[in-house]
């Protein structure tokens, strides 16, 4: 099945890998021997992604999203991938949408323009007006995409089959990745999906201690008209962010820019830190301001999930980098690690505080977080330290977040923005949304402790008095110490049995008066002669003579 999907797009991959340069997944393809992975420049990669189709564009933004497993450059190269692509003959898309509807499309379609608002490498969107005359947005799947992507999928899967024979492909889980990759992939041709994290989004926005709600708009999903291939929503008239044109005033202006990057920061901490469900690709494109000024969130394509225990983590995180206490992150990068793999803690300690040096001189104001923590991510990939894939998601949000407020508004203070945020989030995290029932709850824990304590420790003492107390101690590597004590056991033995052998044999000799006592004399001497040889023997092949 393999062969008969991609045998034609394996050649294609061939002759493009070849065009660009890169030799190293020339011979993979091409079956031969699978030397330790040499990664084009992050230019050629994106060249070869860019040559290879929307598929392989994709599936570089989604790769901009690790940077647990690229490096910066990698990861500014990949960021600069765009979706734009022809948009498909209306003709075709006419089918599409056709096939989707329950009912015939003039009866519910007052009017759909033919000429695309935005293609990309999924879907594309029109401007349409419903029956009953609400405008709305229509995202409408790619003719054949699913075929297409099917086949990619396949090749994808293929190439990870082989990269996971190396030392690098076993150390990374190249297999486990592809698989996230490809179910990413697939998940994208499920608008229904969308829909869903759409709806969620909008919820979770809706209401808020830190903003007010009306001011941040997602739009409202028709879900009698949104099917696999059909996503129908409610159109949200404004411009992407960054071409905005605010007030005339400048006074005005400034103020206006202020409010609205203050509404970001403060919509983005709630759902990372807070709702645990995170818009994640929060590029200029996808950040609108309405004509009414409200801002808006498009595209919930790509989103992020936090649960709780990650949530305090990342939030004790932040306070880390703003102290720059290389140990605590340290630690905190172990609490986060999704392997158990031994990690030396002192040379983790030693690099983050080598990598947080170089900004002691520098002020809070001036501080890149987002900057910061890739290379926490950075330092945790060089040390082998497997993160969870949502940290990605998580470290290019706050790098788009960041990009965007510093390029709307260059005169944000990002300190003064967050602290606020971290204080009351630390706040939420020791007492809750409910101070008073917190502190009911830690008070009654204080009493059941002190009513139990003095009986525990009765029966503590009652035990070791008694005798009765048993203590249960799993110590883990003393397998090797035991057999090395049982060789040096056997062979001490063995040598006090030669000795024995050799004194014995000497004292029958000197004292041997009959011709029967001189032949066990020298029985003895020869035996243990062999067992001597045999112990040195031993001792020589096993390489600890010293």
């Amino acid at each position: 099945m393999f062969l008969t999907y991609t045998v034609p797009r394996q050649r294609e991959i061939i002759e493009v890998v070849l065009r660009n340069g890169w030799d190293y997944m020339r011979r993979l393809l091409t079956g031969g021997k699978a030397d330790e992975p040499q990664l084009p420049t992050p230019a050629v990669l994106k060249n070869i992604l860019v040559d290879l189709g929307p598929v392989y564009v994709k599936l570089g933004q989604l790769l901009s999203t690790r940077p647990d497993l690229l490096s910066a450059a990698y990861i500014d190269e990949l960021s600069t991938l765009q979706n734009e692509v022809p948009p498909v003959p209306w003709a075709e898309v006419e089918i599409v949408i056709r096939q989707q509807l329950k009912r015939p499309l003039e009866e519910t379609f007052k009017y759909i323009n033919p000429v695309a608002v935005a293609a990309g490498s999924i879907a594309q969107t029109h401007r349409a007006t419903l029956i009953d005359g609400r405008e709305v947005a229509l995202k409408v799947q790619r003719p054949g995409i699913d075929i297409t992507i099917v086949q990619d999928i396949a090749l994808i899967q293929g190439i990870a089959d082989l990269v996971a024979r190396t030392d690098f492909g076993q150390n990374y889980e190249i297999k486990s990745i592809a698989e996230e990759f490809t179910k990413a992939l697939e998940a994208e041709l499920d608008f229904t999906r969308e829909a869903g994290f759409t709806d969620q989004l909008r919820r979770n926005l809706s209401h808020s201690r830190w903003y007010e709600p009306q001011k941040i708009v997602v739009a409202e999903i028709y879900w009698h008209l949104t099917t696999e291939k059909l996503m129908v929503m409610e159109w949200l008239d404004g411009v992407p962010i960054l071409s905005a044109q605010l007030s005339s005033n400048g006074q005005d202006s400034v103020a206006e820019r202020n409010a609205v990057t203050t509404l970001l920061f403060r919509a983005f901490f709630q759902q990372l830190y807070v709702d645990g469900f995170f818009h994640a690709d929060p590029h200029p494109g996808n950040i609108f301001y309405l004509t009414d000024g409200r801002v808006a969130l498009l595209d919930c394509g790509m989103v992020g999930r936090l649960d709780p225990r990650t949530q305090q983590i990342l939030t004790e995180m932040l306070l880390a980098i703003v102290d720059l206490d290389a140990g605590r992150c340290a630690q905190l990068t172990l609490q986060l690690a999704d392997s158990a793999q031994p990690v030396i803690l002192a040379r983790l300690e030693s690099d983050y505080d080598r990598m947080l040096r170089k900004y002691y001189n520098v002020s809070l104001t001036e501080m890149n977080f987002s900057q910061i923590f890739y290379e926490i991510l950075q330092v945790a990939r060089n040390n082998k330290i497997r993160l969870p894939g949502n940290m990605g998601l998580y470290a290019k949000t706050l790098a788009n977040l960041e990009g965007v407020a510093r390029t709307f508004n260059p005169e944000v203070n990002l300190f003064e923005e967050i602290q606020p945020l971290i204080t009351d989030l630390f706040r939420r995290q020791l007492l809750g949304d409910n101070p008073v029932r917190s502190l009911l709850r830690i008070a009654l824990d204080i009493k059941s402790l002190s009513l139990q304590s003095p009986r525990q420790i009765e029966l503590l003492l009652d035990r070791v008095t008694s005798e009765t107390l048993r203590w249960n101690l799993s110590l883990h590597g003393l397998d090797g110490v035991r057999r090395t004590m049982d060789d040096a056991a056997n062979r001490l033995s063995f040598s006090i049995l030669v000795g024995s052998l050799i004194m014995g044999a000497a004292i029958i000799s000197t004292k041997a008066q009959t011709t029967q006592l001189s032949f066990i004399s020298s029985v003895l001497f020869a035996v243990a002669s062999l067992l001597g040889l045999w112990l040195i023997i031993s001792i020589l092949r096993s390489g600890r003579l010293k």
